[in-house]
């Protein structure tokens, strides 16, 4: 038996929104397949739902560490892709992954490839360890520079940046900057909810 099936037995898995038995997200919380779309200045973004009611509370459980949700999340962010394609995750800060014990857009990220022709680069570093959660508008769309680039060259690649939410969309143009001062090029990203 796999250390998973064990747990599972163990502890049963239930819906991140509303506790019902079965798996990380039951079929009336995950949203209903209309995306919701957002234009940034330099991206244009692809959600699965907006950041409320159960997506809400789901995205909260894969904040605080649920697997289950994000392999649920992934299943559906696939019909987003259109083939080919190059993923990077916007990656959470250093404590936030050893608090949780994994990156969750990561985690999403590598769920989606699975048995896809999509290629999961997981090189974007965050260098400042400020967070956007709980800034204000203005706070967020000042934060500039937070992100490096520690993978391959990119000359040419096409980028889907991949996050959680967004807001105000600072966090996937400062990351989309940096890609694109390494070569990449980067006009979408998907997200699991819009706030």
């Amino acid at each position: 038996m796999k250390l998973q099936q064990l747990i599972d037995v163990l502890f049963p898995p239930q819906c991140g929104a509303c506790n019902a038995p079965g798996s990380g997200a039951c079929e009336r919380c995950l949203p209903n397949g209309t995306l919701a779309t957002v234009a940034l200045p330099t991206l244009d973004v692809t959600a699965l739902a907006a950041y409320e009611g159960s997506v809400r509370r789901m995205v909260l459980a894969l904040k605080n560490g649920r697997r289950d949700v994000a392999r649920a999340f992934a299943q559906r962010m696939r019909t987003m892709l259109g083939g080919d394609e190059v993923l990077v995750p916007v990656p959470t800060t250093a404590a936030r992954r050893r608090q949780r014990g994994f990156d969750g857009c990561e985690f999403i990220a590598h769920c989606i490839a699975g048995d896809l022709p999509v290629r999961v680069h997981a090189h974007l570093v965050q260098t400042a360890g400020d967070k956007q959660r709980g800034r204000d508008r203005d706070a967020r769309l000042q934060a500039r520079g937070r992100f490096a680039w520690r993978g391959p060259a990119l000359d040419g690649t096409c980028v889907t940046l991949l996050d959680d939410v967004v807001t105000t969309g600072a966090t996937l143009e400062d990351c989309a900057r940096t890609l694109r001062s390494h070569g990449a090029v980067v006009r979408r990203a998907i997200v699991v909810a819009r706030a």
